[in-house]
């Protein structure tokens, strides 16, 4: 079961890099990883580095995946960037934080985009 779930996991990520890519995002790293946290993807829109977190949900019982990012999750998210910046950027670029809703059926994903999804 772990398995499938990790499975869906990732071809949900692929799914969404598929998606920013064809709405001209240049990805630059997928689970970026350090010890305050995981970034699902780091991508490149216009002038902005943009983290982007990928939510599966396959019962809505608890809500939507967007729902999912909670307060606790913005702020390890907003570490893992923050070392991110402070490792890979000479200069500091303008930021942004994006939530992907992955929903799955019959092995597709839908997704729903959410831009700038939260503040720092």
């Amino acid at each position: 079961m772990a398995n499938s779930s990790k499975a869906r996991g990732d071809g949900a990520e692929q799914a969404a890099c598929d998606y920013l890519q064809s709405q001209k995002l240049q990805i630059l790293q997928r689970n970026y990883r350090c010890r305050l946290g995981e970034i699902d993807i780091v991508a490149r829109h216009h002038d902005y580095l943009v983290f982007v977190e990928v939510r599966l949900r396959g019962n809505l019982r608890f809500g939507g995946a967007a729902e999912s990012v909670n307060a606790r999750k913005q702020q390890r998210l907003i570490h893992a960037a923050s070392h991110y910046l402070a490792s890979q950027c000479q200069t500091e670029p303008p930021c942004r934080f994006d939530v992907i809703e992955a929903t799955e059926s019959n092995g597709e994903f839908q997704l729903n985009w959410l831009p700038n999804a939260f503040q720092l």
